[in-house]
């Protein structure tokens, strides 16, 4: 289970004219400023293709176009996430100071495998910790909390690790996987990144 919102995409601007320098070929940009934002031109996107489709270092723009998002997922899938640490930042509810602050229950775990004896004893243990302080109980809920644990983090990336991560992870075997990758589909101007 994942569920990805607060998508904003950055820097359009700015990339189209980097994207023209290496050939001085300004004069042809057709993007301009309209109702909805900055409008990528045909040319312009014609050129963006073109140049992702050369490859990463032909592409060099995508990585000027910056995207944020809210990511809901299980610790299993940011484990592999994480392997996309270029030109990423992250800020995550933090595990150690909000894990004792509510029960637990079956909707913070990702799927079915996760049993309600399995959530109690976490709630025990965050119940003996809220009650007595004692370390002991803070330690064993954190030791024992499973990777299904859904963590919501804000996450800064950009268009290039965006493809890097269509091309990996679009026929994973994670279901997480092909949700995110659906959501890359529906970006502005996603052609660029599933070429």
């Amino acid at each position: 289970m994942i569920k990805i919102d607060n998508i904003e995409t950055l820097g359009w601007k700015h990339a189209v004219r980097g994207m023209r320098n290496p050939l001085d070929s300004h004069i042809l940009s057709d993007s301009r400023w309209g109702p909805t934002g900055y409008e990528i031109g045909k040319a312009d996107f014609n050129l963006m293709k073109r140049l992702s489709k050369a490859g990463n270092d032909h592409a060099k723009y995508l990585r000027m176009i910056v995207i944020y998002m809210d990511i809901n997922a299980p610790l299993y899938w940011w484990k592999q996430m994480d392997q996309y640490k270029t030109g990423t930042v992250t800020n995550s509810y933090s595990t150690m100071h909000t894990i004792h602050k509510k029960p637990l229950t079956a909707n913070d775990f990702s799927g079915e495998n996760v049993k309600q004896d399995y959530i109690d004893g976490l709630n025990y243990l965050r119940e003996k910790f809220n009650t007595t302080s004692g370390q002991k109980y803070w330690h064993a809920l954190i030791d024992t909390l499973p990777s299904a644990y859904m963590q919501k983090r804000t996450w800064m990336g950009n268009y290039q690790v965006l493809k890097n991560i269509y091309k990996s992870r679009k026929n994973h075997k994670l279901s997480e996987w092909h949700d995110f990758c659906d959501v890359i589909e529906r970006l502005p101007y996603s052609q660029i990144i599933t070429l």
